[in-house]
């Protein structure tokens, strides 16, 4: 199909529009040098960014005085984009600080853009919480294309059965045998409830000390569990669809807070939509963490693990090495990719 083409005053506003963003980007960035050259800025420190505005971030100063105090900065023209848990070197200013460097990401999580182009939503994560309830019904399909996702960025999931007081003699053997898999291939699973606290003591000694982001479907209570680690905080809270049994996304803004106890939680809906849409099938069958011994010793260099002659992963299935309900699962991942 040929592109349709512009009527002179249409490529005029398009013009129009682009010299307006070039010229507001240069002001901003001939503003910035003008501060640096200036020098109305205090010494070089480190920060933790903390919330992302646009063109501004939120800074927590790392050092000195102003330790734990929480400053508004611009970026220099030349710095990569930063995401919420940049770790950077600022300088304050007033009323507006400036970042002049982002030191290297540990990790980094990425979701495509309204173009398709992959962009980071959150930096230095060290733990990927799955959060999953009774209510809405957990699936293994979802919860592996959370643990693909995760292991396809190289950073820990945990597995979180959250509202277990939801747990009765109707589910309790469904939902067992959901999970029994998981443990026996190396993920830790934690069970929670923000109604009769159970299990929150022992995940807050999980999560101490370390970077966090909740994923999961919308209604299995992320942010019932947030705003219960994180007393004061106050996240809205979804209520569940009566007619689906679905929640509603709540989170608009991403930000970095801190645990009482130690650790940090980067919470947004960028991060909890985090998905696979990127993916390729290989890059799906290395997500399957104990697929990986059986890999590439196939007799078939192209084979598709379905029925083909000499198939590792096939003989693993058949000495009851792997599941065939995560063989399945992989298959069922990896043609919804095919299909997008």
């Amino acid at each position: 199909m040929s592109k349709r083409k512009l009527t002179r005053r249409q490529a005029w506003r398009v013009k129009k529009i682009q010299d307006e963003r070039t010229e507001r980007a240069s002001k901003k960035a001939g503003f910035v040098d003008q501060q640096l050259t200036e020098g109305e800025l205090g010494d070089e420190q480190e920060g933790l960014v903390i919330a992302h505005y646009g063109s501004q971030v939120d800074v927590e100063c790392q050092q000195g005085n102003d330790a734990g105090q929480i400053f508004r900065c611009h970026l220099r023209a030349n710095l990569d984009t930063l995401v919420t848990g940049d770790r950077v070197i600022w300088r304050a200013g007033k009323p507006t600080g400036v970042i002049v460097a982002n030191q290297p990401r540990e990790s980094e999580l990425s979701r495509p853009d309204m173009h398709g182009q992959l962009r980071p939503v959150a930096a230095n994560i060290d733990y990927i919480v799955i959060v999953i309830a009774p209510l809405p019904e957990p699936h293994a399909n979802l919860i592996d294309r959370y643990l693909v996702a995760a292991e396809s960025v190289d950073i820990e999931p945990l597995i979180l059965l959250n509202k277990v007081d939801l747990i009765d003699d109707k589910n309790r053997a469904q939902i067992d045998e959901l999970l029994s898999v998981y443990p026996e291939i190396g993920y830790r699973v934690l069970n929670a409830s923000t109604q009769t606290m159970d299990g929150l003591a022992e995940l807050k000694a999980v999560l101490k000390d370390r970077t966090s982001v909740f994923v999961g479907q919308s209604g299995v209570g992320k942010s019932s569990l947030i705003n219960a680690l994180l007393p004061g905080v106050d996240i809205k809270v979804g209520e569940l669809s009566k007619a689906h049994a679905k929640g509603t996304h709540t989170t608009t803004t991403a930000k970095l807070f801190h645990f009482p106890d130690g650790g940090d939680l980067v919470d947004s809906p960028g991060i909890r939509e985090f998905g696979l849409w990127h993916m390729e099938r290989e890059q799906v069958l290395d997500g399957f963490l104990e697929f990986r011994p059986y890999l590439g010793g196939c007799k078939f260099r192209d084979c598709k693990h379905q029925s083909e002659p000499g198939c590792e992963l096939l003989a693993a299935l058949e000495a009851g090495k792997i599941s065939e309900r995560r063989l399945a699962s992989f298959e069922s991942i990896a043609n919804s990719l095919e299909m997008l």
